[in-house]
């Protein structure tokens, strides 16, 4: 990695790349994890107004989208999760993530679009109840259950594509591990871990050994903290509103939780993406 530094330009080799990020966001650990593991030297930002629907500045700059995460390198910005990890690849491209072959290539590509658009939603959906208290007794039980029951199926479906080999991505942890990762994590912080004795559960406890995974997962536990501490009073005050978009509304409808969104809406206590102009 020294070496590749210093191929590069005296000016482009000063700058630190820096990744808008929130601890809790799992798009924000994929990308976190892979630059550690090229042993990229970068910063971290959390936006201000994030929660509020209220950011600005150089992170709306940077991503009209006003999106966690967004990677600034230099004069370049880049945002959403995956297009970030196409960057990174090609940017620092030792040691490499992504495995040999088209094939294995689109394989790990494929478990990561589930990851990113279906694993996330129901964790998301988990932390609406038990975090924020979207919804109270039986119709929360009701909505935690489905989600419960979603996790699994998922895992199950993770354990086929994991098979024998001891990594996603194939011989060595890489690109499929680190997109797979950050969402099992977040699902077994809401009590939905892998089942016992699962060859899921043991190649979870192969990636949290690895520095780069732990020094993360790490970074979220004590965000949760501070989270379930104080956004439930934010929520209840307006303060913070929570962005329901594509997979995420998508899995509160269909999981039993119309109601949800509509009194979120009429409180003023979600919002969707931001719109762009120029």
């Amino acid at each position: 990695m020294l070496a590749l530094r210093r191929a590069l330009p005296d000016s482009a080799a000063m700058i630190r790349p820096l990744l808008y990020e929130h601890p809790l966001s799992p798009y924000a650990q994929k990308n976190k994890i892979a630059l550690r593991e090229k042993g990229v030297d970068f910063d971290l930002v959390t936006p201000d107004g994030m929660g509020s629907g209220g950011a600005g500045g150089d992170f709306v700059a940077a991503n009209p989208r006003a999106e966690v995460p967004t990677l600034v390198d230099g004069d370049v910005s880049v945002f959403d999760s995956t297009i970030i990890q196409d960057y990174i690849e090609e940017r620092w491209p030792l040691p490499a993530l992504l495995p040999d072959g088209a094939a294995a290539r689109a394989r790990v590509r494929m478990i990561e679009e589930v990851m990113d658009t279906q694993y996330e939603a129901v964790v998301w959906g988990m932390m609406e109840v038990r975090v924020f208290g979207r919804v109270q007794g039986a119709e929360a039980e009701a909505l935690l259950a489905r989600a419960a029951g979603q996790i699994a199926g998922l895992n199950s479906w993770l354990e086929a594509q994991l098979g024998a080999v001891d990594w996603f991505n194939g011989a060595d942890f890489g690109w499929g591990d680190i997109a797979v990762v950050p969402f099992v994590m977040g699902a077994v912080g809401f009590g939905v871990p892998p089942a016992p004795g699962s060859r899921l559960g043991a190649w979870l406890a192969r990636c949290l050994a690895r520095p780069t995974v732990a020094e993360t997962a790490a970074e979220a536990e004590a965000a949760a903290a501070v989270v379930a501490r104080v956004v439930p009073q934010a929520i209840a005050s307006g303060r913070f509103q929570r962005e329901y978009r594509d997979h995420r509304l998508e899995w509160m409808i269909r999981s039993g939780g119309l109601q949800v969104l509509v009194d979120g809406m009429k409180s003023g206590t979600i919002r969707f993406s931001s719109e762009i102009s120029a």
